[in-house]
Parts: C-alpha cells; structure tokens; sequence
C-alpha cells in the first residue's frame, strides 16, 4: 500500500466523514484509513476546499472523532481476482464472510473500470435458456445481455431468481457470480444454501453488501462484483452469469449516499446523478469476442409503480424485461410473470426463428383478446360471448395455467416436483393449445406441469 501523507478528522456526520490534509490531497474515490487497526475505511467523494475532503465511510464510523488521524492510501477500493475467489463468499472489499480462511490477495484490481471499447465487443444473437417456459418462450434471454425481473413485494423475484440458479448454473460451462444489493441476511443464507446443494459453489463466488451496512458499503458492492465478472471475461476467457438482487437497493444506497452529501434532490426525491450512476455499472456489462457476461438482476418496484425513476431508468438498459404481476400472483399463477407485460429485443424472427416467433406472437394475440372481454365477461357471463370469443378465453385459461411451472426451489413448500422444460416442448404444448387439442381437458390438467403430455383428463 502507498502511504501518501496523513491528516485529521474535521467532522464526522453519520457516515459522512470530513477531513483535513495539510500535504498533497487525496484524489476523488482514494480510499483513507482510519480507527484503530485502519479498520474504519472511508472513500474521496468530493473536495471542499484546498485543504478539506469529504468521503462516505464503508465501513461503521463508531468510535471516529474529531481530530483523529486519518492515512490516504494513494489507491481506490481494490478488489481481489481470480480463482482463489471461487466458492467463497465475500464482501465489498473481497474479504471472507464465510467463516473460512483469509483469500490472499495477490491480485488487485480497482472497482473503476472503464467498459470495453466498442470494436471488441460481439455482435452476435444468442438465446439463453432458462427452463422456465414463461420467460424462453415470451421473453428470451440474451447471452451477453442484461434481464430485468421487475416485481412489487411479495410477487416472488427472489424465487425466479434462485430458480435460475438451480436451472442454468448447474449445466452452465461458465463461472456464476451472484451478488446481493442490501440482501437480508437470510436471503444470503438461502442462497449460499441452495448453490452448495446444487453442487456448483466451487463454480460461483458470492458477493454481499447485507441491509444493515452503511449506505457507502452497499453503493459499491455491484462495482466489486462486476470487476472480479470482468476477470473472467477478460484474463480467464470464460463466461460469466452474473445475478444481482437487487438493482433498485444499488439505486436506494446511490440516493441514501447523495441525501448525507448534501445535494439537492431530483424527481421523486432520489438523487440528480441516478441515471449517469446506473449507466456507469450497467455499460460493463457486455459480451466481448472472447467472453461474455449475462446479468440477470431483480428489481424491486415500490408500490407496483412501474413510473417510478429508479424503474424506469433501468429499463432501458436491458435486453429483456420480466415483468411479475402481482393479479397473477394472487389467482396462483406461479412464476407469477405478465405475459403482455414482458418483452425481449430477442423475440424476432431472424433470433428465435420463424415459427417460435409466430407461436409467441399468438400466444400474446389470445390473451391480450382474453383481457379485453374480461369485463364484459364479468357483466353478462361467459354464455354471452360469441362462439369465436367463447373458443378465445378457453384457449387463454389453458395457455395461462400451461405456462405456470413448479419450481425446483420450492419443492419442501408446495409438494411439487420441479420440472425443467426444454423450450422445443415448452412451444409444442402452447402450439397445441391453440390448435384446440385440450379444448376438452379441464382446466386444472394443464396447472403446474412439465411438459405438456402430463395434462390427464
């Protein structure tokens, strides 16, 4: 570590930190040490005056005051890389939380990279199966491309999220890197849980930032998450799935940080700089022609308002939108996902093929019809409706409990078998359906099965 020079406390204002160095000053994102042991760490965010920093702290502030010294490191946040990283769970600064030996950090990197130029990147389209017949068949995933799960409370965006673990890491030739954003304890443990029992933690590496750490902690943890990614793309030339839950807690930290610093707010009360922010971490994730990083990320939408900024602003960076409903949740429509509501700009034609594209584009064409006589339905019963239409919500209902899938990971709640659906069989059976072959097959035949042989009159 290069030791520049030291100074003093100034003030000390929750995680905010002021301090005063009478040398060279500190650059912005220079990391500064203090407390004893250096166990106090503290990151440049802005300057004064000529004298005066001030830096958010990462770590807690307890037993920092007024006039205690404080080192600048010459160095932003460094991470360690590489191997050694697998199987481990590790927090912001890349140290165990595991319980297991010290990593040695033989290899650092900063958290600040610049995304790779545009002329290495790749070009190519290239689908992503889930297994969950929802999402490959409405709202396929990009290899190299970034999916969103947008959901209120509740709806189950964690569950599809370790779903995917349980469906892609396991036949995944790559590296997983999961990375919690103001993760429950508990939701950390589940995790770390369900990939052991998978058998692939000497695949994965775990990086958590928990809700009761400092708002600084929790801005950064996607950086570190996102260069030990950068690694394996780059240095390793392996692939990389990368799972953030969750992108609206990076925002939330983002604002908590902007809100202690002092700047004003902007709409809806979250910080000016959100949406150069999110820019900042999502633009380096992206295929390159060696290697590429897919990023599935859950975002949590306060009060089911998809207006909201830190919403809308994160759509616009992803290739594929999974929208969670919370009406379908409370019909028991699990994955509980809109189908009218999700889109992906892999959903064409020249990606997906022709046919996959038309069954897709039928399926969307019933149940958007089904929606619209809903209302009249529930004024005059469905015995008023024309033949045609009655033929419409029948083939709707069928579709929508098809496209319901018992999941892996909640096995010892629901009694269920998980299944995991090839998507040749997952358009197959929707095919079927809309071709009136299970117009006589009650309802409930077709709820929560694989494949669609498994329906039973």
């Amino acid at each position: 570590m290069n030791i520049l020079n030291q100074g003093e406390v100034v003030s000390v204002r929750g995680s905010i930190v002021d301090a005063r160095f009478e040398g060279i000053m500190p650059g912005i994102h220079n990391l500064l040490l203090a407390g004893e042991d250096d166990r106090i760490v503290i990151e440049v965010l802005s300057h004064l005056n000529f004298e005066t920093v001030r830096g958010i702290s990462l770590t807690q502030t307890q037993g920092l005051s007024r006039g205690s010294p404080v080192v600048d490191t010459g160095d932003p946040l460094r991470v360690p890389v590489g191997e050694r990283l697998l199987g481990r769970a590790v927090n912001v600064f890349g140290a165990p939380i595991d319980g297991k030996e010290a990593i040695e950090r033989k290899e650092l990197r900063s958290v600040y990279q610049s995304p790779p130029p545009i002329s290495q990147r790749s070009t190519t389209s290239e689908i992503f199966e889930t297994g969950i017949k929802a999402i490959d068949i409405l709202s396929p995933l990009e290899r190299g491309g970034k999916a969103g799960l947008f959901g209120g409370a509740g709806v189950g965006k964690t569950v599809l999220i370790m779903e995917m673990i349980h469906n892609i890491v396991g036949r995944y030739q790559g590296i997983s890197i999961f990375c919690g954003i103001g993760e429950r304890s508990r939701e950390g443990e589940e995790v770390f849980r369900e990939i052991s029992d998978a058998q692939v933690l000497d695949k994965t590496v775990l990086v958590f930032a928990q809700m009761n750490e400092p708002p600084g902690a929790r801005f950064r943890v996607g950086h570190s998450a996102l260069t030990m990614a950068e690694y394996f793309r780059d240095d390793a030339r392996q692939d990389v799935l990368l799972l953030i839950d969750n992108i609206f807690r990076f925002i939330q930290a983002g604002s908590e940080v902007s809100g202690i610093m002092g700047q004003l707010p902007s709409r809806v009360g979250y910080q000016p700089t959100l949406a150069s922010e999110l820019a900042e971490l999502e633009s380096r994730i992206c295929s390159t022609r060696s290697a590429a990083i897919t990023s599935v990320q859950a975002v949590y939408v306060p009060a089911d308002d998809f207006t909201d900024p830190a919403v809308a602003h994160t759509f616009g960076h992803l290739s594929s939108s999974i929208v969670l409903s919370r009406k379908m949740a409370s019909l028991g429509l699990y994955p509980a996902i809109d189908p009218l509501q999700s889109h992906s700009r892999m959903l064409s034609p020249h990606i997906v093929g022709d046919e996959h594209y038309r069954t897709a584009q039928m399926i969307r064409k019933t149940l958007a019809e089904y929606e619209d006589l809903k209302d009249v339905i529930a004024m005059l019963g469905l015995e008023e409706l024309s033949e045609g239409d009655q033929r419409t919500v029948n083939r709707a209902r069928r579709l929508e409990r098809f496209l319901t899938q018992p999941f892996m990971t909640t096995e010892h709640f629901t009694g269920r078998k998980g299944k995991l659906i090839r998507l040749d069989d997952a358009l197959s059976g929707c095919e079927r359906i809309l071709n009136d072959e299970f117009a006589d097959y009650p309802e409930s035949s077709l709820y929560m099965i694989g494949d669609i042989e498994e329906a039973k009159i």
